[in-house]
């Protein structure tokens, strides 16, 4: 719900805390179920204690509509199942890199960024409708989404496939035909396993068996139950896997299809949108961008030194 026509709503916690990587989600393991679109919400802290709080700019915070800025805040979309960059500590509270930096660009703009649980898949189609402000959950641009959604860029991930330690089952990157497959429902990965799974299947070959959940953790926890064999992820969420489920996990061979994320905003946002890419730039070049991704362990190759609207205008 977005206000001006309707109300803002606040709903509750869901019932269940993501610890680490291992817990499912309250669905019994198939992660079909309580990240749904119903969505739960959880308001950011004023600032991370690690993270000292950035000055809001004037020039910036003029630019943001007075349809968000009415209430002081801002209302984002987040599928809070995706560590490290947004998800639920045991406490409930909701952390992460996404939540970090959205935060530091909340308090450029003068607004409290208010982060709200989603089904990922739900999430895009929550800014069209006006239900959320703005989605920061891990989004790759592609031409796909760029088609009903403005984004602007502030980092670069790849995809990488996670397997139980040793590789047990043999997989192999180049032929996953017949292997079992785990992915979060609604990701770019869900297309790339399609595509490779069509290619088994024409070259005679047993198809791919995908098995998709609502929430990454659920994929990261099939993993480690062994009902699957491996999983693709975003790179800095596999690597994160490895560390969080203590080498039950290894990362096989190196990332690929690197792209930029994307802050998601409803298309034609004008100015809004121009806040939000100058705030982002404001945040590389202060350092602030720096002191998150090190913290959450992601200035590798994934930093970017410039941020883009993207469709440019």
């Amino acid at each position: 719900m977005a206000r001006g026509h309707q109300m803002k709503a606040l709903a509750l916690l869901p019932a269940f805390a993501l610890v680490g990587l291992t817990m499912a989600c309250g669905v019994g393991g198939s992660g079909a179920g309580d990240a749904g679109s119903g969505s739960s919400s959880a308001a950011a802290p004023g600032g991370s204690s690690d993270i000292p709080a950035v000055t809001k700019d004037d020039k910036l915070a003029a630019m943001v509509p007075a349809s968000v800025t009415s209430d002081g805040k801002i209302l984002v979309g987040q599928d809070q199942s995706y560590p490290p960059n947004e998800f639920q500590d045991e406490g409930g509270k909701v952390s992460g890199f996404d939540v970090d930096l959205g935060t530091a660009i909340g308090q450029k703009l003068g607004l409290k960024m208010e982060f709200q649980n989603s089904a990922f898949d739900g999430i895009i189609p929550g800014i069209q409708a006006g239900k959320y402000e703005l989605a920061m959950s891990s989004f790759s641009i592609n031409p796909e989404r760029l088609q009903t959604v403005d984004m602007v860029s502030y980092y670069k991930a790849g995809t990488s496939l996670a397997v139980l330690k040793g590789n047990p089952d043999g997989l192999n990157l180049d032929d996953l035909c017949g292997k079992k497959m785990g992915v979060q429902k609604g990701t770019t990965q869900v297309d790339d396993l399609q595509t490779r799974s069509d290619a088994c299947t024409k070259a005679g070959k047993p198809a791919i068996e995908v098995t998709q959940l609502q929430a990454q953790t659920d994929v990261n926890l099939a993993l480690t139950a062994k009902r699957v064999q491996g999983e693709l992820a975003d790179s800095p969420v596999i690597d994160y896997a490895v560390k969080q489920t203590g080498g039950r996990l290894e990362v096989l061979g190196a990332p690929y299809d690197t792209a930029p994320y994307g802050i998601v905003l409803k298309k034609d946002s004008g100015d809004y949108t121009k806040a939000v890419q100058q705030a982002v730039q404001a945040l590389i070049d202060d350092g602030t961008y720096k002191k998150i991704l090190d913290k959450w362990g992601l200035s590798g190759t994934g930093a970017v030194t410039t941020s883009e609207i993207n469709p440019a205008s």
